[in-house]
């Protein structure tokens, strides 16, 4: 069996063409809401971090989006943050090429 090679250049193109496509913005009751679905045990690590999160930018204005293979998106454009979650498996930070992505898709969007 040979190893798949990926272009990783292809897959973040079209995961940024998906986010275009679906990105909303979302209102922090809608936030607090998804992470009680998320983290239903308050003492999951991410539980925390994400409500501290969302704390720190209560005033900001938060956008969600999806990307095509399952990863949901949840950015602040004020403070230039971001978490990426895989409902069910995975969590974490967004990293700065996302976040560039980001701040170029908002500040195009509609």
């Amino acid at each position: 069996m040979e190893p798949e090679i990926l272009n990783i250049e292809q897959i973040m193109q079209d995961r940024a063409r998906a986010v275009e496509t679906s990105i909303r913005t979302v209102s922090l009751d809608e936030l607090r809401v998804l992470v009680t679905f998320l983290f239903p045990i308050e003492s999951h690590p991410w539980n925390q971090a994400f409500r501290t999160f969302l704390d720190e930018s209560a005033g900001d204005t938060f956008f969600q989006a999806k990307a095509d293979d399952q990863i949901h998106i949840v950015y602040c454009s004020t403070r230039e943050k971001g978490i990426w979650y895989i409902p069910e498996k995975g969590v974490g930070i967004l990293q700065p090429r996302g976040l560039k992505a980001l701040k170029q898709i908002v500040a195009n969007s509609p």
